[in-house]
């Protein structure tokens, strides 16, 4: 009997000093972020994503106390710098930079190596940026609807640059085609550099590009810019009307970019990365540099929307992809 009672005893004295011990224990877990993160860009440097991603992350560095490395991993349409994050420690110290092709890749390619919904969650959306639809000026006409009369005059015969299937480019033209009644002829090129080229040499008569890198050539009449994707004009071109406005309501293809985590990442420090964004991309210099290239800069009211937005679009996408037959090049 004594025995049970002295180890009831020291159980009991036990469990006390682990109570007592457990504030000290959680205030000695060190709080996230205690060293760098790292953001994978899934695609090469130099592009518009690169660009916002090196951006904002510098100032989110600032608001988290920490740096963020940003890292280049290009491959496969982005497929290899996602698969990255995807398998990677859900620490909160790696994520990962998307833009549209993100949500348009795995309807379009095979055995993608990650689920886009169920293998990511979204910290927030943080820029938009419209596209533009130019043409050689040579071309004979001056808004979209002539563009519309010329292709329906001249079935297939309007050629239609793009830098791969399932590009931001590629779906803003196929949504644009199909809403038209046009039948066009795509032209696959390795990058919208290129493709510029061709447009300024009448080689190809068509593109859907950024506006940020479209507006040089826009202003010295190098390409004519049409209309632009967005729901509204875009401060940069303020002539030049919205595709929706030209008699396609409802048609947007504007491009986003946001900060994902693999999705067994603790909720309080996505949170915590989406607290950091919102703060970032509201800095008035940041926003007036950004905007000087046509980028809108912006944040989700919440992870739960962000989350909810990239996957409907994922959505959205695959049925796009289906409707339209769109296969890998």
């Amino acid at each position: 009997m004594n025995r049970m009672r002295m180890t009831t005893t020291g159980s009991a004295t036990f469990w006390a000093l682990a109570l007592l011990l457990c504030p000290t224990l959680a205030e000695a877990q060190p709080a996230w972020p205690s060293k760098p993160i790292r953001l994978i860009v899934p695609l090469a440097p130099g592009g518009n994503q690169d660009l916002i991603a090196r951006n904002v992350m510098q100032r989110v560095a600032v608001e988290v106390g920490q740096p963020v490395v940003v890292e280049n991993r290009p491959g496969v349409g982005g497929v290899v710098g996602s698969e990255v994050v995807a398998r990677g420690p859900a620490d909160g110290y790696q994520w990962l930079s998307i833009s549209n092709t993100f949500v348009t890749v795995p309807s379009v390619l095979p055995n993608v190596p990650y689920d886009p919904v169920k293998d990511f969650v979204t910290a927030s959306v943080i820029a938009n940026i419209p596209q533009v639809l130019v043409v050689n000026p040579a071309m004979p006409v001056k808004t979209v609807q002539d563009l519309v009369k010329l292709a329906k005059a001249r079935p297939g015969q309007v050629n239609v640059a793009m830098s791969g299937s399932g590009s931001t480019g590629h779906i803003a033209s196929v949504g644009f085609t199909r809403a038209a009644g046009i039948e066009v002829t795509y032209v696959p090129y390795k990058g919208n550099a290129l493709a510029l080229i061709d447009v300024m040499g009448g080689h190809v008569s068509v593109l859907f590009d950024q506006v940020s890198t479209s507006i040089p050539l826009i202003r010295s009449g190098k390409v004519r810019a049409l209309g632009v994707t967005s729901t509204r004009r875009s401060v940069l071109l303020p002539d030049v009307p919205t595709i929706a406005e030209s008699g396609f309501a409802g048609y947007e293809a504007a491009t986003f970019n946001a900060v994902l985590a693999p999705a067994a990442v603790p909720a309080a420090i996505v949170s915590r990365m989406h607290a950091a964004i919102a703060a970032a991309v509201k800095q008035p210099e940041l926003r007036g540099r950004m905007a000087e290239l046509g980028i809108e800069l912006m944040a989700n009211a919440s992870p739960e929307e962000a989350t909810a937005f990239v996957r409907s679009e994922v959505a959205r996408m695959a049925r796009l992809v289906k409707e339209a037959g769109i296969k890998a090049d």
